[in-house]
């Protein structure tokens, strides 16, 4: 996901996202978090239309899914805290699950 896409989500500034990130960047491995090349960047906004007068100026930081799941960790808007908790939420439920191939071993 892109930084702007989640900054609306989490209910924050664009401005504010990319600061966390950069003042936490060892938590952001390139398989985590990237920054888009001028080229990609220049491809994107051929394709969704940003006026050169408007939109934003800087290349749009991308997020995986893990790690859009560290940014709602280091983020402080309330959002980000409830998706922090569901995240964890979601995770313990899931090792509680046995996997397939475990069941598949006894059948």
């Amino acid at each position: 996901m892109l930084d702007y896409d989640l900054a609306e989500m989490y209910g924050i500034e664009t401005s504010v996202l990319k600061r966390s990130v950069r003042r936490n960047i060892e938590r952001f491995p390139t398989d985590f978090m990237f920054e888009l090349t001028a080229d990609e960047y220049e491809n994107l906004r051929c394709q969704i239309g940003i006026s050169n007068w408007g939109g934003t100026r800087y290349r749009p930081f991308v997020f995986t899914q893990e790690g859009v799941a560290m940014l709602s960790s280091i983020l402080r808007s309330s959002t980000a805290i409830q998706v922090n908790i569901a995240i964890m939420r979601a995770e313990t439920n899931r090792r509680k699950v046995p996997s397939e191939n475990w069941i598949q071993g006894f059948l």
